[in-house]
């Protein structure tokens, strides 16, 4: 058998002079960028006019191809982000309250070295980079939304997870002055979603700081949340400030909120209907007709093997 030893530092992580001035100028626009949205009493319409910081990056190759991107006021107008309200219109309504500089995030259980991180210092890990992806929500709607972000799996490359780490959990910020709804206790606040270790190692497992080129809305999750495209987008946690590992599987916000509706893993399945609705189509925000939904979300190639043996109707 061949063993191969992990060099001190390997050839994907020197990162060469021209990436580096790269990398530098992504993270003066994207500083620039929240400096914009965080000026008090600025509208959702006056921020949308801003310099797009991240305009120049180039997509993905992981991006979803041949499909027409939702548009920004679509994804920007609809949605839910229940700390702002329970409709879809009161993110974009009462969001303006959220403070997104300065920013920081807790990184700690099983992990090497606990610490709290200021969320330019996380930036500086990888390059930026935009990635299109189709969006599923559990309601019947549907985006195929370009985000900006970081794989998830260069947080672990520099957190180094314990052999205990099995499960990763992403907490939301919970301030009742900001977040007035975070008063009413509809949900078990904060707003915490979990996923395995395997999960989020995925490369196509994004930690998103941005979308349409520019830095992130504060209705859609500013400055900094979690994307995986193959789940239900409810699974994706918003305005992160804390990501711990554990090793048993937690309950999360939803689990304990409707646990015979909400299932842990919450992969796209077209064939586990909702308690209250099919899950069998789908409608794409901005068009009337409706599609087929596809398994894991059109992501089946790629993330279908970490369920192989699963009974994906029991593991929902």
């Amino acid at each position: 058998m061949l063993i191969r030893h992990r060099p001190d530092i390997l050839p994907s992580e020197i990162t060469t002079e021209t990436l580096y001035t790269q990398r530098r100028q992504f993270l003066a626009r994207f500083a620039a960028g929240l400096g914009t949205l965080a000026l008090p009493g600025l509208s959702t319409s006056a921020a949308a006019t801003s310099e797009k910081p991240f305009a120049s990056l180039q997509s993905s190759p992981l991006s979803t191809r041949d499909e027409k991107i939702t548009a920004q006021s679509n994804v920007t107008s609809y949605g839910n982000f229940y700390e702002f309200g329970p409709d879809k219109d009161s993110p974009a309504k009462n969001a303006h309250r959220l403070r997104t500089a300065p920013w920081s995030v807790t990184i700690d259980g099983e992990v090497k070295t606990p610490r709290t991180y200021a969320l330019e210092d996380i930036l500086k890990w990888a390059p930026l980079e935009e990635r299109i992806y189709r969006m599923r929500c559990v309601e019947g709607w549907s985006a195929v939304i370009p985000w900006v972000g970081i794989p998830f799996s260069e947080i672990l490359k520099r957190v180094e997870p314990t052999g205990n780490a099995k499960f990763v959990e992403f907490w939301s910020l919970a301030d009742p002055e900001q977040m007035p709804f975070v008063r009413l206790p509809f949900l078990d606040w904060p707003y915490m979603e979990a996923v395995r270790l395997d999960e989020a190692r995925h490369p196509l497992s994004l930690l998103a700081v941005g979308m349409y080129g520019e830095a992130m809305p504060k209705q859609n999750g500013a400055p900094i949340r979690i994307v995986f495209p193959w789940k239900y987008g409810f699974k994706g946690a918003k305005s992160i400030v804390r990501i711990r590992f554990v090793e048993k599987q937690p309950a999360t916000v939803w689990t304990k909120a409707g646990p015979d509706e909400y299932g842990f893993y919450s992969n796209v399945n077209p064939d586990v209907p909702h308690k209250r609705w099919s899950q069998s189509q789908e409608r794409r925000l901005g068009e009337f007709f409706k599609r087929k939904t596809l398994p894991f979300n059109g992501y089946a190639e790629q993330v279908a093997g970490m369920y192989a043996g699963m009974d994906l109707r029991k593991y929902f």
